[in-house]
């Protein structure tokens, strides 16, 4: 087993963590289910057998592996919303985002958020972005541009630079 060891562990963990809970709380827009999603994602890469060809293909698998834990989490929360009124206790709500273009993206459709968040955060093309998704390339690209059209409506401004996306959302 190449990855059950405490220092590929930490490794993964420092790596990735922050990745993972963003991909998942851009999906699922719910802090602790992130949370939840992310230790699921570390249990499956460090409790199974997995061999891959570069740190690419490593990164690739992470984000596929929890855009899947993302989507079989949102078939199956109708269940899990169901609760006894007296187990309900008081829970602070997430504290809010730094900019307010994140605030703007996570106003979006998923897949558009999901679209501008792999190709302006963590630098993916369309063509990577359109596997990971399972989508096709021209529906990735429609993705981004319908996303950066709402964004720019959004933000009150005719015509945003791509460079101004990228930057500001880096900074969020």
């Amino acid at each position: 087993m190449p990855y059950m060891d405490s220092h590929n562990a930490d490794r993964l963990v420092q790596t990735y963590a922050d990745m993972i809970l963003r991909i998942c709380f851009t999906y699922l827009k719910q802090t602790t289910d992130a949370e939840d999603i992310c230790q699921d994602v570390f249990l499956k890469l460090l409790l199974g057998e997995y061999e891959f060809e570069s740190e690419t293909h490593e990164k690739s698998w992470i984000i596929r592996t929890t855009i899947n834990a993302c989507k079989d989490h949102l078939r199956s929360s109708f269940w899990r919303r169901f609760m006894d009124i007296e187990n309900v206790t008081d829970i602070p709500a997430p504290g809010k985002p730094d900019s307010e273009l994140v605030d703007l993206v996570m106003e979006l459709p998923k897949n558009w958020r999901m679209s501008i968040y792999l190709h302006y955060y963590e630098g993916y093309s369309v063509r990577e972005i359109a596997q990971m998704m399972e989508k096709s390339e021209n529906t990735v690209s429609a993705y981004l541009a319908k996303g950066r059209k709402r964004l720019r409506s959004l933000m009150g401004k005719g015509d945003v630079p791509e460079r101004t996306f990228r930057s500001r959302l880096k900074e969020g």
